[in-house]
């Protein structure tokens, strides 16, 4: 945990702990002020600081969204009660303050407030902006959420991916997808009921760590019921892109023009270029530095160094991988002749 955070929440619990001890001795004359008051200030700043687990998905966009929520309903809230108060005046000659009216007031005010933050949020994924805090910089290109299909939370290789820091705070997971994978776990279909099992428990796995800063997305589209189509629209909203490992997706994103992230693609990417034990054909061009040595260039320019390869230049041969060396010019594959070769030689 970060030592400042630490610092700011036992320096809080302090002073609450104090300011309560300074109240409850004027209000409490003798030793049930000094005593209680810190018992109290303790308490209550313990249970403001717990508050913090509640807002740990919210970051300073989201804040932002709530306070212009808040703006907006203050300023519904208000002209609910402006227009009850003139239709009051125009219905009795003066103004009224019974408690009735009153309580209507109040009423209308909170229902003010709550329409405004609502649909604030609501519409959140069209707000751009940050209204508190402006920092000038040079503009640089907005680095894209990625929304994960069903198809990726269901492979395990998709928590590797999360947890290897490159798509940090990134990962977006639509509600609306949860929702369908709850009701796929009552279904009669078994292969179907797996595959939601196995992407709602990646799903709570990656919940768990919070260094990958899952977020979830409230947007549905009611009249839209292919999930799919559901997630395309999603994206071009919040200009997002797609995690799958369904490769029917591809084709479709061209159509729809939404860039997607093959996680079959990814995986294949990563995996190294040879491993030892592998059989590849090369063709010999030139000597090597020890005697009976040929070498090899692949078409990226990897040297490849062929134990017994120094017989056959100017041909392409059969070698068995047994190392690759990264050096500062670059990788080197060394291998050994294979048999079948070897025997030809013979």
């Amino acid at each position: 945990m970060n030592v400042s955070l630490i610092f700011v929440r036992i320096f809080f619990i302090l002073v609450s702990m104090i300011f309560v001890t300074v109240y409850t001795t004027h209000v409490f004359l003798g030793p049930i002020g000094l005593i209680s008051g810190p018992i109290i200030g303790f308490i209550f700043g313990i249970l403001l600081v717990s508050l913090e687990a509640l807002f740990k998905r919210f970051n300073l966009r989201s804040f932002n969204i709530a306070l212009l929520g808040l703006f907006f309903g203050y300023l519904m809230g208000q002209a609910l009660v402006l227009i009850l108060d003139g239709v009051l005046k125009l219905i009795y000659s003066h103004t009224l303050h019974t408690q009735l009216v009153e309580m209507i007031e109040i009423a209308l005010f909170l229902v003010g407030i709550y329409l405004g933050l609502i649909l604030t949020l609501r519409a959140s994924e069209e707000l751009y902006f940050s209204i508190p805090f402006v920092k000038f910089s040079t503009i640089k290109e907005k680095k894209r959420d990625i929304l994960i299909d069903k198809s990726a939370l269901s492979d395990s290789r998709v928590i590797d991916l999360a947890m290897s820091g490159l798509i940090d705070f990134h990962l977006v997971i639509p509600r609306f997808l949860i929702r369908e994978l709850y009701a796929q776990i009552e279904s009669s279909d078994e292969s179907l009921k797996l595959n939601a099992k196995k992407a709602l428990d990646s799903l709570k796995k990656l919940e768990e760590h919070e260094e990958v800063g899952l977020r979830f997305n409230d947007t549905d589209f009611p009249e839209v019921k292919e999930s799919s189509i559901k997630l395309i629209r999603l994206s071009r909203l919040i200009d997002a892109n797609i995690l799958t490992a369904d490769i029917s997706k591809i084709h479709m994103s061209k159509v729809e023009d939404v860039r997607i992230i093959n996680l079959h693609t990814l995986s294949s990417a990563m995996k190294p270029l040879t491993e030892s034990g592998e059989v590849i054909i090369i063709k010999m061009q030139r000597s090597g530095k020890e005697p009976d040595q040929g070498v090899g260039y692949l078409e990226d320019g990897t040297m490849i160094v062929v134990n017994g390869g120094g017989a056959f230049i100017g041909r392409e041969i059969e070698a068995n991988v047994l190392s690759v060396k990264h050096t500062s010019s670059g990788r080197m594959i060394f291998c050994n002749l294979s048999e079948r070769f070897k025997k030809g030689s013979a």
